[in-house]
């Protein structure tokens, strides 16, 4: 079956470069817009939508013309805990040494408070095992981190160096799952 993957639409806080995580933050005005010039290919606009359940992920759900995605929790943005609100630089420099420690963790990187990189690898290994005992293409709106997480799990990336594919944030990540609990990368596809 066929994953195709899509990050939610940009926020007044992306633009910022401050950590989302699980803050509820939605679209702003320039985000909207964004979606909303995105090219939804007909084959892709036929399957079920699957979102995650903050209102980023919904609403880019919504303007990409699908009316009712279905919420699912495995797909929220894995939780920054204390970090988030912040920047990644601001972290850098006032954690110093403990934070490039951490980061050089990869997969076992663990926010403050928050969740790893692998525990968000683990709720979707849930999740795509409920996917496969009812096999069908999906169209998937969720976050950075989750993506990130699912480009892990189909490539064996640790996370520890540079990603094997780098996501724009208007290209749609193409995944193939096996119903024996493979997942593989099939590609890429843009939408602008």
């Amino acid at each position: 079956m066929r994953l195709t993957v899509l990050r939610h639409g940009p926020t007044a806080w992306n633009r910022q470069r401050r950590l989302q995580g699980r803050r509820d933050v939605p679209l702003d005005a320039p985000g909207r817009a964004y979606v909303s010039g995105l090219r939804l290919p007909v084959r892709l606009a036929a399957l079920p939508c699957f979102s995650s359940p903050l209102a980023r992920a919904i609403e880019t759900a919504e303007l990409l013309r699908w009316t009712q995605p279905e919420i699912e929790p495995r797909l929220t943005e894995m939780d920054w805990g204390r970090f988030e609100g912040r920047t990644l630089d601001t972290l850098r420099r006032s954690l110093g040494a403990a934070m490039a420690e951490n980061e050089a963790r990869g997969l076992d990187f663990r926010p403050d408070g928050g969740e790893s990189p692998r525990d968000v690898v683990e709720r979707l290994s849930s999740l795509f095992e409920s996917w496969r005992r009812a096999p069908a293409d999906r169209a998937v709106i969720t976050h950075k981190g989750v993506r990130r997480a699912m480009l892990a799990m189909a490539t064996g990336w640790d996370m520890r160096t540079k990603p094997p594919i780098r996501l724009r944030d208007d290209e749609a990540l193409l995944l193939d799952l096996d119903l024996h609990g493979g997942c593989g990368v099939v590609g890429v596809t843009s939408l602008s």
